[in-house]
């Protein structure tokens, strides 16, 4: 899987995929030793982080995410965007965020980065 098109689909895979809470599925979109980065977190690395961190770690229970803008450049894709949902604790969430996903040339993610918009300062 090469080019713009393939990434962007990628991306929107990822998306309806966490959102359906279907992690086995999600992380076959990763390389075997991919990395994520998000904050508040020390970087996952591999498929089997992945899944430890989106079956147990990950403070969501379950809801939506909204892809405001994709943008694509060689093997690299960033989105801006939006979540809305419920913590496990049941506390109501909603917030803006950022990804940077870069793929491996065969279109599966071997390094992601997220950013959450929060006012700090």
């Amino acid at each position: 899987m090469t080019g713009a098109s393939s990434i962007q689909d990628a991306v929107h895979r990822y998306y309806a995929l966490v959102d359906a809470n279907r992690f086995d599925e999600l992380v076959e979109l990763f390389t075997t030793d991919a990395t994520y980065e998000r904050p508040g977190y020390r970087p996952l690395v591999g498929r089997g982080e992945l899944t430890a961190f989106y079956r147990g770690e990950r403070v969501i229970a379950d809801g939506r995410h909204v892809v405001d803008q994709l943008l694509t450049s060689g093997q690299d894709a960033v989105v801006r965007g939006s979540f809305a949902g419920t913590l496990k604790g049941g506390d109501a969430v909603s917030l803006r965020f950022a990804d940077f996903f870069r793929t491996d040339g065969n279109g599966l993610f071997a390094h992601r980065v997220t950013y959450f918009f929060a006012p700090l300062v």
